[in-house]
């Protein structure tokens, strides 16, 4: 098909209605957005603009924004293309291209007033990523608020619970530990053990909501944090060996030094590296990654797992949530480690390892 100059006064008059009916539509579009389905409204936004254009026929739109990118049926890398920058927050973050089959058209074919409608539709488009940008940065601080209203109102609860179940614990252990000494029976002797070993096992229990709600004293000290690592090291040791699994040790320095307490940094180091190792395939790898910055110790833990599903990304360090089976976890273990980190001023992430499993990253200040 050949395509010829429009140039009489009717031809210029037709062509910029259809431009302001592009740009009608494309506001229209933008103003109806669903932010969840953005995709869409990009699709819509491409053929409006493909319609706007002098030979609308032979015209190809591609929109390409972070992580979206769609394009009309025709486009190609062949053509003869006018493009303009999408900004977000005064940063180009994107672009539109509209284009000619280059074997039948030349730049002269694009008209000034449909550079003047392209780059204001990216204004436009790039008013609405603003606004997305916007609602999503308000969605996470709401999340996180509430979240750290759960995290509160858990954290009063459990201190309750922690504080009124100590004592009768004392009691039972202490009976049971007495009994024991005073009775010959082994059959009674193998019972009272029973209860002794559960309430103990509830101690820990009530020890480690106490850690969550950091209820117990930090004697803060100057420890050397290379030997808290291999000190959990030697007490996983069995669990390790039983699954045949390769500990890859990087530390950036032979003597990282760093103030906290002995037990409760134990605590955070056992839990991580014991997960660790719960969710490793037998022979895997756990990496311990150990580094200190002039004001900062970091921390970091890698499996090769199958790793934490996006659905309980958010979930994992809530007290009570195990993904584990009934039984075999409280649900506490992860909410401790919080709860220690956040009493340090530190904080604690994770993210996915490559090919697969989970990376912990801790990051301490200096105290």
């Amino acid at each position: 098909m050949i395509y010829g100059f429009m140039t009489n006064t009717e031809q210029k008059l037709k062509e910029r209605v259809k431009e302001l009916t592009c740009l009608y539509e494309v506001t229209s579009i933008i103003v109806n957005s669903n932010y969840d389905e953005l995709e869409t409204s990009l699709e819509a936004i491409a053929h409006c603009l493909k319609r706007g254009w002098q030979f609308a026929e032979a015209a190809a739109v591609q929109i390409t924004i972070g992580d979206y990118q769609v394009q009309t049926k025709n486009y190609g890398n062949d053509m003869v293309s006018h493009s303009s920058d999408v900004k977000i927050f005064n940063k180009v973050e994107g672009r539109i291209t509209v284009g000619y089959p280059s074997a039948e058209f030349s730049v002269t074919d694009f008209l000034d007033e449909e550079r003047t409608l392209l780059k204001n539709v990216c204004l436009a488009i790039g008013n609405l990523m603003e606004r997305k940008h916007i609602r999503d940065s308000e969605e996470e601080t709401k999340r996180q608020m509430e979240r750290a209203d759960r995290f509160h109102i858990m954290g009063e609860i459990t201190a309750g619970i922690a504080h009124e179940l100590n004592t009768p614990l004392a009691n039972i252990l202490g009976f049971a530990e007495l009994l024991v000494e005073n009775t010959g029976d082994e059959a009674t002797r193998r019972d009272l053990q029973k209860i002794i070993d559960n309430a103990i096992f509830s101690r820990e229990i009530v020890k480690k909501l106490m850690f969550f709600t950091c209820e117990m004293p930090q004697e803060m000290e100057q420890i050397e944090l290379n030997a808290v690592v291999e000190n959990v090291l030697r007490l996983l040791a069995p669990s390790l060996k039983a699954k045949q699994l390769n500990i890859v040790k990087s530390f950036g320095r032979e003597h990282i030094q760093m103030r906290a307490n002995t037990v409760q940094l134990t605590q955070v180091l056992f839990n991580l590296i014991m997960n660790a190792a719960y969710y490793s395939p037998p022979k895997g790898a756990i990496h311990i990654e150990l580094d200190k910055s002039k004001d900062r110790t970091i921390i970091r833990i890698a499996d090769e797992g199958q790793g934490i599903e996006t659905e309980h990304a958010d979930k994992i360090f809530e007290p009570f949530y195990t993904s584990k089976p009934t039984g075999e976890g409280t649900g506490l273990g992860l909410s401790v480690v919080h709860g220690i980190v956040r009493s340090y001023k530190g904080t604690i992430s994770h993210r996915p390892n490559t090919p697969k499993g989970t990376i912990f990253t801790l990051e301490f200040p200096k105290i």
